[in-house]
This record gives structure tokens, C-alpha cells and sequence, in this order.
């Protein structure tokens, strides 16, 4: 099972998404009986990777507490085109407004997670891991992050309060990379440090300073041969910057450890999910 963000955050997440859309309330559903009960089907109308059911879940359960959803797949797994996928029966009006809102939210996920899955299959029997950014939709931050580790991904930090990464401006500012390792180590002793270098001699620098992790900016893929060799596994290499899917298992081979990748977030295509009435009872 991969590890979900905590309960309330999903369900906040859906509220917040509900009320975006709802407003002061469905108009169009109120040309419904209400009290009326009905069944749907979801499906996927292309091959993909699924993320996303609890907050699928969420906003059904927000709108009608008595929904019942019956997944024939788990986030994860692969679904293929014109695949059910979820089974769901509840109120007419709740599965009618709930209907965009729960898809939003799947799509988008389910969309993370199978680009994540191209990535991570790229590099499949290789040691090196791929890892996500901040590089995330603003609200969708954790969201985005477990689809990444849906689809076979890992993730990097999870914002500025949980890991230091000391970039360039951080190091014009303090002076020098001894200064800003310095000071971090001042600061936070018990946290481990990651820099970013854009040349041999600054990664020089930082392994000299005893950095944990070296961020390689934007480095050929001869430059983290020799990043490599010079490391002689001192401190943990990621490559980052321009990183493209077909050149990802070159890169990888490098020996470098961990890559990371802003599009794996921030150029997300939506899969092809729908909603379909089957059956309605009174």
C-alpha cells in the first residue's frame, strides 16, 4: 500500500473543491426528484496509471455520506481503455454534482501518476531513483506527491520547512559555499544538507564542506561522468535541469543517484476518465 496524506487533508482538499464549484449551490441538479437513488460506472477511456480514489472518494462522501463506491482497481495499478473502474450508488442529485469536482481531482492524479510511471519505467533495472520537485499545482501539493509515488517515483522535499537545499542565490548571498554550509549546520544541526553546483570546481567546494547531497545543475552528461568520479560516493549526486524522458536512461548511467524532475508535476496531461449513468431506482 503507498502511504496516503493524512485523512483530513483529503477530505479539506475535496471540500475546497466543492465549494469552488458549487458556489451557492447546483441549479441545474435541482431539476431532479430529489431523494431519488441511481447508479454509475467510471470509466477510463484510455490506458493509464490510477491515482486519486480517495479523494474521488472524498467528494462523494461529502455531498452523501451513504455513497457507496466499489473499486474493481487500486491506485497504482494500471487500467486499460474502456475499463470499469469504480462502481458507485447513491443520490441522483449527489452523483450528478459531485460528478466534475471527483473527476478533477482523479484525472489530474491519475494523469501524475502515469507520466511518473513513463519516467520510472525509463529507468527500470537501474539504481538510480527519479524524484519529483516543488514544481507542484498550488493547493495540490501532497496530492500530487503521492501520485508521483503511485506511478514508481520518489519524492524530494516536501517544501521549504523540511529539508535544506542551498541553491545559488543562497550562496551569493552568504559569501561563498563554505559560508552557507556553515551557516546551515548553525542553524539546523540535525537536519542533512543538499547544495546545488553548476561546475566541477563548486562541487570541489561542497564535498569539501560535507554536504550530504550535490544537486548538478544542469551538467552534460560527460560532466556527471566526471562529477561521478570525483564524488567517489562522498555525498548523495542528483542530476537536474532540462531532463527529458528520452535522454533519462543516459543520464542514469552515469552513476548518478537520484534525478529530478519538475515535469513530472508541472506538465501533467489529464486522463480520460468518464461518469455514466447505468441504472436509476426510486
Amino acid at each position: 500500500m503507498i502511504a496516503l496524506p493524512p485523512i483530513e487533508h483529503i477530505i479539506h482538499e475535496a471540500e475546497r473543491a466543492l465549494a469552488e464549484d458549487l458556489g451557492s449551490g447546483d441549479i441545474t441538479a435541482k431539476l431532479l426528484p430529489a431523494g431519488q437513488s441511481a447508479q454509475a460506472e467510471l470509466i477510463s477511456r484510455q490506458t493509464a496509471v490510477l491515482s486519486g480514489a480517495a479523494w474521488f472518494n472524498a467528494v462523494f462522501w461529502c455531498l452523501d455520506p451513504k455513497m457507496q463506491l466499489d473499486w474493481q482497481v487500486q491506485d497504482g495499478e494500471r487500467v486499460n481503455a474502456d475499463q470499469v473502474i469504480c462502481r458507485l450508488q447513491g443520490g441522483l442529485r449527489e452523483l450528478l454534482t459531485g460528478e466534475r469536482t471527483a473527476l478533477n481531482l482523479l484525472q489530474t492524479l491519475s494523469g501524475t501518476a502515469t507520466r511518473a510511471r513513463a519516467y520510472a519505467d525509463a529507468v527500470s533495472g537501474l539504481p538510480t531513483r527519479i524524484l519529483d520537485t516543488r514544481k507542484t499545482l498550488p493547493g495540490l501539493r501532497l496530492a500530487q506527491k503521492y501520485a508521483v509515488r503511485c506511478g514508481g517515483c520518489h519524492n524530494h522535499r516536501l517544501g521549504l520547512y523540511d529539508a535544506i537545499l542551498i541553491k545559488e542565490n543562497h550562496i551569493l548571498a552568504a559569501g561563498s559555499i563554505a559560508n552557507a554550509v556553515a551557516a546551515a549546520r548553525d542553524l539546523t544541526p540535525t537536519l542533512g544538507i543538499e547544495i546545488e553546483v553548476e561546475t566541477l570546481e563548486e562541487l570541489r567546494e561542497a564535498l569539501a564542506a560535507g554536504v550530504e547531497r550535490v544537486l548538478l545543475d544542469n551538467f552534460t552528461v560527460d560532466l556527471l561522468r566526471e562529477a561521478v568520479a570525483i564524488n567517489q560516493g562522498r555525498a548523495r549526486l542528483e542530476a537536474s535541469g532540462g531532463m527529458t524522458l528520452d535522454q533519462l536512461r543516459t543520464v542514469a548511467e552515469t552513476g548518478v543517484d537520484d534525478i529530478s524532475i519538475g515535469d513530472l508535476t508541472k506538465s501533467v496531461a489529464a486522463v480520460d476518465l468518464s461518469l455514466r449513468l447505468v441504472k436509476n431506482t426510486t
